[in-house]
């Protein structure tokens, strides 16, 4: 058994911080709704920043640009595959807009516009867990059995590449940072009791 590619592990563990963020901003929202408690928005919007930064802005450029370009180039019957794949990257992108649109609304305008926000938050979060599913389960099984070891190599470069200060762009440290306040703003609405 051959082992698994260092891009791969990379794009699995990115793959797992959308989830928690996703998990935890349809947690934050439930128990907002639950309780009956003031929503945290400033949390909500953090978690949108997040959002935006990482899997739209970051991570599915990447997969367009190496991992998928690289399925077609080797497997041209995954083309459609790969098709859908980019257009529901670009529906994402729509979706978070919309998403960031309807957490103005639900901040000016009360519970009947939270309630329109959470379901908007329960839509994305779905859309995007299986979108990653299908990503995991169709095409990454496509990509081991057809890239060899210097398209796996490329793919890894291009994805290190977030986390490499020294071509002045600093995504990684960005959705970090990100990332932190999300943690920290979570823990403080636990210690408040709020969502």
């Amino acid at each position: 058994m051959r082992p698994q590619p260092a891009a791969l592990r990379i794009l699995e563990d990115e793959h797992l911080a959308i989830a928690s963020v996703l998990y935890s901003l349809r947690h934050a929202v439930r128990q907002a709704q639950d309780r009956g408690t003031v929503p945290d928005f400033r949390l909500f919007a953090a978690m949108l920043d997040y959002l935006e930064a990482f899997p739209e802005r970051l991570h599915h450029p990447k997969e367009n640009a190496f991992l998928f370009a690289a399925v077609v180039a080797r497997c041209p019957d995954a083309r459609p595959l790969v098709a859908a794949l980019e257009a529901e990257h670009v529906r994402g992108d729509q979706l978070i807009r919309d998403l960031r649109a309807a957490l103005e609304r639900a901040e000016a305008g009360g519970p009947r516009t939270f309630a329109a926000f959470a379901e908007a938050v329960a839509g994305y979060a779905d859309f995007h867990w299986q979108h990653m599913s299908r990503e995991e389960e169709v095409l990454i099984p496509i990509a081991l059995a057809h890239l060899d070891a210097a398209d796996w190599e490329r793919i890894g470069a291009a994805f290190r590449a977030n986390a490499d200060p020294l071509a002045g762009f600093r995504p990684k440290q960005d959705t970090d940072r990100l990332f932190r306040t999300i943690l920290d703003l979570s823990a403080a609405a636990r210690a408040t009791g709020g969502s």
